[in-house]
């Protein structure tokens, strides 16, 4: 770090109680800064909503989609920036993964069939990143949906892809989605399973009790038994003290 960066991290700092001005974040920004210091700028940037996409926008025109830019782009939150990602999103035959986890929480927006398309991809960092997508799709998708777009994903051999897919599945309701986490209670890792047991102990409702009754007698691996039998105590002990609640 040098003098200059040190005079701007100073500036930065003082913003806690009195925030740089707009044209001063644009004046200071600049490719030749260390990644730290372009990252706290363009998120100053960022939480500026209209006034700081014009800027970031302007600053991607003449410095090119540097990844902090990307990532101030996702955080203002304007329908603008949301279509400038858009348009970007695919390089050639790639999905840029940048830009996908700058849309995490436009989520919604993006149609079903990209998701798909998204969640396809076979690299780990992408298949997360369209995960997070989907936490703020799923709520316009019906079971039988979420259930086939997570298909691929429940059988993943990376951990963190199919932990990612449960919690989501959690979320949700119904005899379909408590077969389809117990499943990777029956046949997936250590991690997975564990995982898997708990989000059907955080349903609480009558089909994951009976799911959890049946894992627990059907499981025949001890230590996911014995998981097993602790989430179906926990459901039985949530279960009645909300009856007591509600007398």
């Amino acid at each position: 770090m040098n003098s200059h960066e040190d005079l701007i991290w100073e500036q930065l700092n003082k913003s806690k109680k009195n925030r740089p001005t707009p044209q001063w974040l644009a004046n200071t920004y600049s490719p030749e800064l260390s990644n730290d210091l372009r990252m706290a700028l363009a998120e100053e940037l960022g939480q500026l909503s209209q006034e700081g996409w014009i800027i970031i926008k302007t600053l991607i025109d003449t410095h090119g989609p540097q990844v902090d830019l990307i990532h101030a782009a996702g955080l203002c939150h304007q329908a603008a920036a949301r279509e400038w990602l858009m348009h970007h999103l695919e390089e050639g035959d790639q999905f840029n993964i940048h830009i996908l986890k700058a849309l995490a929480c436009w989520g919604a927006f993006l149609p079903k069939e990209l998701l798909v398309q998204i969640l396809g991809e076979p690299e780990e960092a992408t298949r997360l990143a369209g995960l997070e997508l989907l936490k703020f799709k799923a709520h316009q998708l019906n079971n039988s949906d979420l259930l086939k777009i997570t298909k691929e994903i429940l059988t993943d051999i990376r951990d963190p892809v199919v932990i990612a897919a449960i919690r989501i599945l959690q979320r949700r309701e119904g005899v379909d989605i408590c077969n389809r986490i117990a499943e990777v209670a029956k046949n997936g890792s250590d991690s997975t399973a564990k995982v898997a047991l708990m989000a059907l102990g955080s349903i609480a409702t009558s089909d994951s009790e009976a799911t959890l009754i049946m894992l627990c007698k059907n499981l025949t691996i001890e230590s996911r038994r014995d998981l097993a039998r602790k989430q179906l105590e926990h459901h039985h002990r949530t279960s009645s003290m909300s009856r007591k609640d509600n007398h």
